[in-house]
């Protein structure tokens, strides 16, 4: 953790990069036995709701330039980006009942980034994944190089760079009872059933 930087139980985790992320993940899948992952770009856009900003949304011109500059104000016009963290809860809970979902904390997913050629009529042509940089979800997408903790020092295409990078774990719904069923027949064999 960089100098400077206050920890805080009240607050989040950052400067986490994806990497920090994906062996947290695995090491609270082997001390707890359930399964921990990071969501994908799809499944964090779900659980956002309504917060999720789609960068998708393409400006009315066939001018590439005009539309990344249409992208870049949209996703430069934040509003309030204090680099202050809030404490949990501070942006409230989503339709989805989920707190701080594109707060001021970016949250890393699975998904690589794409780059897809396009032709004259709009089809993919040809698609390369990146898998060096992922997605950041948060109150824009970032794509930012996995090993980056701190955002504001690069890693971000287009826009404001994220300003704490953080991450949600989402636990697989059949764990735990792989688990207790585990633990179960330890105890059991422990005693002698």
């Amino acid at each position: 953790m960089p100098a400077g930087t206050a920890i805080r139980a009240d607050r989040p985790a950052v400067q986490v990069s994806w990497q920090d992320a994906t062996s947290y993940a695995d090491w609270l899948s082997r001390k707890t036995g359930a399964h921990y992952r990071l969501p994908t770009d799809a499944e964090w856009a779900f659980a956002a709701g309504s917060r999720f900003r789609d960068d998708g949304l393409a400006a009315e011109t066939e001018d590439p330039a005009v539309r990344w500059i249409a992208r870049y104000e949209r996703e430069s016009d934040r509003g309030d980006l204090s680099t202050s963290l809030r404490s949990f809860g501070g942006f409230g809970a989503n339709e989805r009942g989920l707190l701080d979902l594109a707060g001021n904390v970016w949250e890393w997913t699975t998904t690589c980034f794409d780059r897809t050629a396009i032709d004259a009529d709009g089809r993919a042509q040809a698609r390369t994944a990146n898998c060096g940089v992922r997605v950041a979800e948060g109150r824009h997408r970032a794509y930012v190089s996995d090993f980056i903790r701190d955002a504001k020092a690069g890693g971000c295409s287009a826009g404001l760079p994220p300003i704490h990078l953080g991450f949600r774990l989402v636990r697989e719904p059949d764990a735990p009872l792989a688990w207790l069923r585990e633990q179960l027949g330890r105890a059991m064999a422990s005693v002698g059933i």
